[in-house]
Formats: structure tokens, C-alpha cells, sequence
């Protein structure tokens, strides 16, 4: 069987193949990670007791917060010297959430990205730019490795520049665009306002990082005249490419035969029944460095059941509709808002702020109300222009994107007699 038939046996196979590998990962995990085998001791569980998927619900959840326990390597199932890339995505405090891979766990990453490339048709011949992020972000690097995979030819543009990222679409004839959904419509924007959108050689756009609706997709395609794709992933589990919409663009189909998911009661715990939406919930069968077991990402979604018609047996997931937490995704970076009270409280603020989020044109706006105390007033406009470019520095610093910071008034902000609101997100999502 090669890589891409996999994409096609039967359930019972797909069900078998998934239970020894999940049986060979937990008794893995349970010599190599100190957390995943004191948490199995707690309950009691041992390696043995896991036979198959059956079994899964018996194991227990790993979380965010073990990475920033563990951090940087401790829940790494292999020595560094078999990791050979590492990558970094930001965390709920200055700590950032490390992962690791092996030769084997890129190869598997880059196969996740051909198998979708391959089934919308892309391969020799296309020309994938790839305007994700490249540095300790995950995005550029997995559909990098899977357009080449599959044949493609790849610019490796990465994020910004936005001029040369159209003249370079057309000057190479690129035929195949990775980035965010918000940046694809900027650059239709730009090419319109360029007069050059019409030389534009474009059929396909892989899209994800970031939440998008039907309308966006229809609008991308229509400005850029090309068919979009969603993409899902996250650092913990893989990266981009843990699930991919297919040629049908009715799901994302999760890459089972690499992880098992679940949805989860939020609350509870509880596992719920097929078609049901609550949080999902991922457990990595074949990563090697940094397994995960029941690892929570928060995402509330739903999974489809029924058989796709491109013919791929793997079932699909929805687009998330929400958090079970507080995490914002915003322009394509993971933003809390313990990330923000931390820099306003170390900066000498107390922790009365409210975040504003909103889409203007079709860029996310991110603006930061603080309020003064009688520590730090001024009602000098010169005075509270350089309060605030002291908190824009900071905040960046932390979060990786830049904000616009508005001093207020002391308890100018509304209190509220229950939980505080901190964050209005006005984004029709």
C-alpha cells in the first residue's frame, strides 16, 4: 500500500491498523514521558491495559499547560539528538509551547500535506507559494516539504512584502497560494489597486491559521478566480495538515491513519456521541519526538461520519466554531488575555483592560483599552503618547503582533458584578 492509498481502506482496516499503533504509542509514551506515566500510575492504568481505540477513553487527557510544566523538552519521548527541528508557538505566559520532530515525524508531515495536494490535483508542473510564516511558527514549513512531495515547485516568500508578493506571483506564474484567508484578500486588494490582478496565474489556495467563513471563502474565490481549501492543525499535535479539506470542500478529512480524534464534553470530560459538537480532542498514533495522548486543543467543532464523495474512507471534521477557552486567534497568532494582564501588571498597570478585536476591510484590528491608576496619571498628551508606544513595545514583544494600546481614565472601563468582560471581539467569524 502506498502513502496515498491509505486515503482509501475500508473503516475495519483503517479501525485495526489505528489500535496497534495507538497500543505501541501508549506503552511508548508511558516509558518515555515522565507526565503521561505518572498521570496513567495516578489512575492506575498500565500499558497493557490499552489494547486498541476501544480502550481510549480509559487514558487520560494531556493539556496546554503541560508544556509550559514541562518546558522547554520534558515531554519529549526521544533525545535530542534524534529531534531535528523544533518549533515554537506562543503560550499563555512568556513561556512558549516547544514541540519537536525526528526525520520521521517531518516526513509524516510532509506526506499529510501531499496526500491533500495530490487529491485536488496539484503536482508537477504547479508552482505553490507559500506566504505562511517560517520561523518558529509551524505554518510555512509543512506545506513547504509537501509541495515538494508531490512535485511542485515552491517559492518560499514567507509573510509580508506584499508587492513583491504579487509581483512574484505573476512573474513566476504561480499557480498554487499557502497563507491566512484575511491575507488572500489582501492581496486581491492590492493587485486590484495594482492593475494587475488580471495577469494573475492562480487555480488553487490553501487557507487556514486563522478562523474564516463560507462568505470569505467565496469571496477569495472569486477575487482571486481559484478554488480555496481549508487546512486545520496545531504545534502540539503536528502543525498545518493534521486535517485538510478535499476536492468536495465539505470538511476537513483528519489523517487517521497519523491521529485519532474525539469530541468531548467540555465540561464533563465525557466522550459524546457521533455528530455531536463539543471540543476535540486529538491523540498522535505515529509522532515520534513529541507524542501526545488525548491531547484537549479547546476547538469546538463536530466530526462527519458519513462517506465523502471523493472517495476518502477518513472521516471529516467541521470548521471549529469557538473555544472552550479564552485563546483569540488573531491574525494568524494564539493571543491570551493572561498574556496581556501579565505585561500591563509587570509594566505597573493594574488589571483593568479590555481587549477590542474587529475586521476592517478584511484585517483583523486589535486594540488594547488600559486604564491609569494614581500611580502612573497624566493627563499630558505628550506624557500618555509615550505610556502608551512603551505598552505597544512590550505587548509585541510578548505576543508576537502589534496592537494599538488607548490609555483611559481610572475606572473609565466597566466594572461588571460578575466576570469581568475583557474581550469584545466584534469579527463576524
Amino acid at each position: 500500500m502506498n502513502n496515498y492509498d491509505i486515503d482509501h481502506i475500508p473503516r475495519e482496516e483503517l479501525k485495526k491498523l489505528q489500535s496497534e499503533r495507538l497500543a505501541a504509542q501508549v506503552k511508548r509514551s508511558y516509558e518515555r514521558v515522565e507526565c503521561f506515566r505518572n498521570r496513567m500510575d495516578e489512575i492506575g492504568l498500565k500499558p497493557d491495559d490499552i489494547k486498541g481505540v476501544e480502550d481510549l477513553s480509559k487514558l487520560p487527557f494531556s493539556y496546554k499547560s503541560d508544556l509550559r510544566d514541562y518546558y522547554p523538552f520534558g515531554l519529549f519521548a526521544e533525545p535530542m539528538e534524534n529531534v531535528v527541528r523544533t518549533h515554537a508557538s506562543s503560550g499563555t505566559t512568556g513561556k512558549r509551547i516547544v514541540v519537536g520532530y525526528t526525520k520521521r515525524d517531518l516526513d509524516m508531515w510532509a506526506e499529510c500535506i501531499a496526500r491533500m495536494l495530490k487529491e485536488i490535483g496539484v503536482g508537477k508542473g504547479d508552482i505553490a507559494q507559500i506566504s505562511f510564516g517560517y520561523g518558529l511558527f509551524t505554518g510555512g514549513f509543512g506545506a513547504h516539504a509537501g509541495a515538494e512531495m508531490v512535485g511542485a515547485t515552491v517559492v518560499p516568500m514567507s509573510s509580508g512584502n506584499t508587492k513583491l508578493q504579487i509581483q512574484t506571483m505573476i512573474d513566476f506564474g504561480v499557480t498554487l497560494l499557502f497563507c491566512t484567508p484575511s491575507y488572500a484578500l489582501y492581496l486581491a486588494e492590492e493587485a486590484e489597486k495594482m492593475g494587475v490582478k488580471d495577469k494573475l496565474k492562480l487555480k488553487y489556495g490553501i487557507f487556514g491559521a486563522e478562523p474564516w467563513t463560507e462568505k470569505m471563502r467565496k469571496d477569495i474565490e472569486k477575487e482571486l478566480s481559484i478554488k480555496a481549501y481549508d487546512i486545520y492543525g496545531l504545534s502540539e499535535v503536528l502543525g498545518p495538515g493534521v486535517a485538510c479539506e478535499c476536492k468536495e470542500q465539505a470538511g476537513m478529512h483528519i489523517r487517521e491513519d497519523n491521529f485519532i480524534a474525539e469530541i468531548i464534553d467540555p465540561d464533563t470530560g465525557e466522550v459524546l456521541p457521533e455528530g455531536s459538537t463539543g471540543e476535540l480532542v486529538f491523540t498522535s498514533l505515529t509522532k515520534e519526538a513529541f507524542p501526545v495522548i488525548r491531547y484537549r486543543t479547546r476547538d469546538i467543532c463536530s466530526l462527519i461520519y458519513e462517506p465523502c464523495k471523493c472517495g476518502c474512507t477518513h472521516i471529516r471534521m467541521n470548521k471549529p466554531t469557538g473555544r472552550s477557552d479564552d485563546m483569540l486567534i488573531i491574525r494568524g497568532v494564539n493571543v491570551f488575555p493572561s498574556q496581556i494582564e501579565e505585561v500591563l501588571l509587570t509594566n505597573g498597570y493594574k488589571a483593568n483592560y479590555q481587549i477590542i478585536v474587529d475586521r476592517v476591510g478584511n484585517t483583523d484590528d486589535f486594540e488594547v483599552r488600559v486604564e491609569m491608576n494614581s500611580d502612573n496619571f497624566s493627563d499630558s498628551l505628550g506624557e500618555i503618547s509615550r505610556m502608551e508606544k512603551e505598552l505597544v513595545s512590550s505587548l509585541k514583544s510578548m505576543l508576537g503582533i502589534q496592537a494599538r494600546v488607548r490609555l483611559v481614565t481610572p475606572k473609565s472601563i466597566v466594572r461588571s458584578e460578575g466576570k469581568a468582560v475583557r474581550v469584545i471581539d466584534k469579527r463576524k467569524l
